[in-house]
């Protein structure tokens, strides 16, 4: 560098310690908007003033996937969208009391002050509401109505939420709290709803739960909200616009995937070392829907994918699965066709990329079966499993089949030596594989091993011969569990692993330790039920998503009973739950729990959004988002753009330890089965989306 360089530099670097000392030493709400160059900034304001705590949404197509990046405005109305990469963006304003601002072009760089709209009327305003907003119109009916279904009212709104209709997409926005009029012509909109849930190849599970499940009921109370809200009736306004921790929110949204897929989870760091693959690519899962899965990279803003293979020939495929009546959408399309029927993925530490996926038809090796060697066959033979294991190497392609004799559906790595990689979804067993030794060996056999979950009902702390579910009990012998697992969670505080049972109703929870072999079941408790999706924190607090419209937590450590023996048969440790209602209206004759449904809960085990460590964060698969417990409150990080957002998996990632809030945040797919209910309609991809959380609403 010359001298002259040196002399232009050191002014600059002057002038910069001056601005700053300036800054410092002013009061926060006056501190001008400071636009870079790769920012977009300025103020928001309507004929009412400045408008604080609204969405600014810059959106481009100009990269190559669709690109959105959302900020919140601070209480003077002002607003920064940091670090866009280079292109041309649409900006404009949503919010709560205003309707969609025109857009307006800008490019990074500039400073471009937005007029909001005030929205003309109720209506326009309601618009924008979250659909949980929409769905606590619904009625719930009375018990009366409800003597047949599996735990009364409680057991209706659990399947009417979580483990049913809002378990796949959600229930109040503009889509389904309206009737497409592709549908066809009805005499009555009770017809309608009976018609529409059989639509698609999901029509026979839809059914299933309306008319099997819960008995025909829902059809009359669907067809009556429906009813109510084309005559014009409208739901109650949110509380207040975001605020605190919530205006300094940045989420960025992008398409991955294809139209008619729809994507469950994803992964792009190792659980238990997050700063594996900083900035690296994430891959995602698309379930039912395909077989060619997702790739995102973030840097390059380049979506891509692989085709995953299976072993077999004969390998099912969901594109067997029949269209019970034509969709308004597709109509007989069969747009479901996948074989490797994949759920979800985890990298290791190695930036491998594991896979819950099917790689054959259902009938198990002879080495899981009855008379075999295996030690976990002579234990529990296992015939069939309809998921196994499969295992991703970015750097060559290579896929590589793990059979196994336990059925997968999620899993994750235990912070262990020997990485060991637990799953959910066997039959009535726990899974898991020993990813060191099949790394050395090869063999997925001598690599893998399985359990039953089995009761400590005499108390002598070892797995004796047990009693089969259903048999009467006795207390000299243990006693064999009926349930499987839904969420998997190695405990990183004492090496045991727990499990949601999910369902069924109130649903539980089940520790199992592998050093012992036996298991361990905890009912939840009233006012709580309807368990789904779980995880543990550092200390070995379960934390649940509960159809009840509760965060549920679990902490073993506050049991005052014994844990095993003979009265040690889940309803013995009231005093470990703790429950705390989420955020959201409720129903409109059940106003005391919340109507948001939450699909699953992540605990930020590393700080990786910056709210700090073991933060448990709920989806809001009502409110477009997610709900974090932070020091005794909800904070709700809402995705304002696309309406209809619907969040599965999340993971959290540090990219840059060193980058402030810019080197972290967490990583959500939008997992409803229906991405063209999402505002934008048919056409819309899965979305991708990442949550950051800056010091303040103006910082870069």
């Amino acid at each position: 560098m010359g001298q002259a360089s040196r002399w232009i530099r050191g002014l600059v670097l002057v002038a910069a310690c001056v601005a700053g000392n300036a800054k410092a030493a002013q009061p926060v709400d006056q501190i001008p908007v400071e636009v870079g160059a790769t920012d977009i900034g300025g103020t928001v304001s309507s004929a009412k003033g400045p408008e604080a705590g609204v969405w600014v949404i810059a959106e481009t197509s100009d990269l190559k996937t669709r690109y959105a990046k959302i900020v919140v405005t601070d209480q003077l109305g002002r607003y920064l969208i940091p670090a866009l990469p280079k292109a041309r963006y649409s900006v404009w304003v949503r919010g709560y009391g205003l309707a969609d601002s025109p857009k307006t072009s800008a490019l990074p760089g500039q400073v471009v002050p937005l007029t909001a709209v005030v929205a003309p009327n109720a209506a326009s305003a309601a618009l924008v509401y979250p659909a949980a907003y929409w769905y606590a119109m619904m009625r719930i009916p009375p018990e009366a109505e409800l003597n047949q279904v599996q735990g009364g009212r409680n057991g209706y709104v659990m399947w009417m939420k979580n483990m049913g209709c809002v378990g796949c997409h959600q229930l109040g926005e503009l889509s389904t709290r309206t009737i497409p009029a592709s549908l066809g012509k009805f005499n009555t909109s009770q017809e309608a709803w009976t018609r529409r849930i059989q639509s698609g190849q999901a029509g026979a599970d839809m059914l299933g739960i309306a008319m099997g499940v819960l008995k025909g009921v829902p059809i009359r109370y669907l067809a009556d909200w429906t009813d109510r809200i084309a005559a014009g009736q409208l739901p109650t306004v949110p509380p207040q616009r975001p605020s605190g921790i919530e205006r300094n929110v940045v989420t960025t949204v992008r398409d991955w995937s294809d139209p008619k897929a729809y994507l469950h989870d994803l992964s792009g760091t190792d659980r238990n070392h997050p700063t594996v693959n900083g900035y690296g690519r994430l891959y995602g899962t698309p379930e039912l829907s395909t077989d060619n899965f997702p790739i995102l990279d973030p840097v390059a803003n380049l979506a891509t994918t692989f085709k995953a293979p299976v072993r077999d020939a004969d390998t099912p495929t969901t594109h067997d699965n029949p269209v019970v009546a034509a969709s308004p959408y597709w109509g007989e399309e069969r747009i479901w066709d996948s074989k490797a029927f994949a759920h979800n993925p985890r990298l290791d530490y190695r930036g491998r990329v594991w896979f819950t996926a099917r790689i054959r038809g259902p009938n198990n090796p002879d080495f899981c079966k009855k008379g075999s060697p295996h030690a976990s066959a002579k234990l529990f033979p296992s015939d069939q499993s309809e998921r196994q294991l499969a295992v991703y190497e970015p750097k060559t392609g290579k896929y590589t089949f793990v059979d196994t004799c336990f059925g997968t559906h999620h899993l994750q790595f235990a912070d262990d030596a020997n990485h060991t990689l637990w799953t959910s979804g066997g039959r009535e067993m726990v899974g898991w594989l020993d990813t060191k030794k099949f790394d050395e060996t090869g063999d997925a056999a001598l690599a893998q091993h399985w359990a039953p979950l089995v009761l400590d009902t005499n108390a002598n702390g070892k797995l004796d011969p047990w009693v089969e579910p259903g048999k009467a009990s006795d207390p000299a012998r243990d006693t064999r569990l009926d349930v499987g697992l839904y969420a998997v969670m190695p405990n990183p505080a004492d090496g045991s692993v727990w499990g949601s049972v999910a369902f069924r109703y109130p649903g539980a929870l089940v520790r199992f330790d592998p050093r012992t072999m036996l298991a361990e079941i905890y009912n939840v408790p009233l006012p709580g039920y309807g368990v789904r999706g779980a995880d543990i924190d550092r200390n070995g607090v379960v934390w649940v998503s509960l159809g009840s419209g509760h965060l549920g937590s679990f902490d073993r450590r506050k049991c005052k009973g014994p844990l095993n023996g003979p009265k040690a048969t889940g309803d013995h440790c009231p005093e470990g739950w703790s429950f705390y209602r989420l955020p959201g209206p409720g129903f409109e004759n059940l106003p005391q729990e919340s109507v948001e449904s939450s699909y699953y809960t992540w605990v930020d085990q590393f700080n990786t959004l910056g709210l700090g460590t073991n933060v448990p964060v709920a989806t809001g698969n009502l409110m477009d988002g997610l709900h974090a417990w932070v020091h005794g409150k909800f904070v709700t990080l809402r995705v304002a753009y696309p309406l209809g957002f619907y969040a599965k998996g999340l993971e959290g990632r540090i990219d840059d330890a060193k980058a402030g809030w810019k080197g972290r945040g967490i990583w959500v797919t939008s997992g409803d089965r229906t991405p063209w209910h999402r505002e934008g309609g048919k056409g819309s991809k899965p979305l991708v989306v990442q949550f950051q959380v800056r010091p303040d609403p103006l910082a870069r």
